[in-house]
């Protein structure tokens, strides 16, 4: 069905799709062209009111479209209208596993990025064990509050604010030595990247392939 929330991109469309406890509630959003490939998009944590219309999550999913990716921004369990209770990012993964086989069954050889913000880089970077896919995109990674893992270097982009207030800094320059992951530092923005998503964007669309 199509959503009248004003939150909601004009491009996304509101679907639900069966997951390990149930159906979860997910934004589907369309490029304006031919679809290239496609992407999973996780939303911050819903503990601090993380959902899949947070404006990181759609920054990301508006960059991605603009490149022609057909995205997927699931709000994971317990979230929005998706079935079950949060899980601390554990059972989160499965949910996106299921996102995962869904998008697949109609787009099988397409490349897939995987991205996500705070809560979801967690969610995303153990997704990325287990599947085959072409960019990691980690936002603010959680990586001193959840298990934010590395597979693959060579396909990881790394991006935090210098002044975050929740995940500070110097917690992730310690995550990356030890996973030996280069970190984008942003100057003068905190967490949420208030006043700087344009030129988060920005940076982005330089980035993906």
């Amino acid at each position: 069905m199509t959503t009248t929330n004003p939150l909601i991109p004009k491009n996304a469309r509101q679907i639900f799709i069966d997951g390990p406890v149930g159906r979860l509630d997910c934004l589907e959003l369309s490029p304006a062209g031919d679809v290239i490939g496609i992407a999973i998009i996780a939303h911050p944590d819903p503990k601090g009111g993380g959902t899949n219309t947070n404006k990181i999550v759609q920054t990301i999913a508006k960059v991605l479209t603009q490149k022609g990716y057909l995205c997927y921004c699931p709000n994971l369990r317990g979230v929005g209208l998706s079935d079950g209770v949060h899980d601390m990012g554990i059972g989160e993964v499965a949910d996106a596993k299921a996102i995962h086989n869904f998008i697949r069954k109609e787009h099988p050889n397409v490349p897939l990025i995987l991205a996500g913000f705070s809560f979801g880089t967690s969610v995303v970077s153990n997704l990325a064990i287990q599947v085959e896919y072409k960019q990691l995109i980690l936002i603010g990674p959680a990586v001193s509050r959840y298990h934010v893992t590395v597979t693959d270097i060579t396909k990881t982009i790394v991006i935090h604010g210098e002044e975050d207030e929740v995940i500070p800094l110097a917690e992730v320059f310690k995550w990356g030595r030890e996973n030996n992951q280069a970190i984008i530092w942003y100057p003068s923005t905190g967490h949420f990247f208030h006043g700087k998503i344009i030129g988060l964007a920005n940076l982005l669309s330089q980035l993906i392939l």
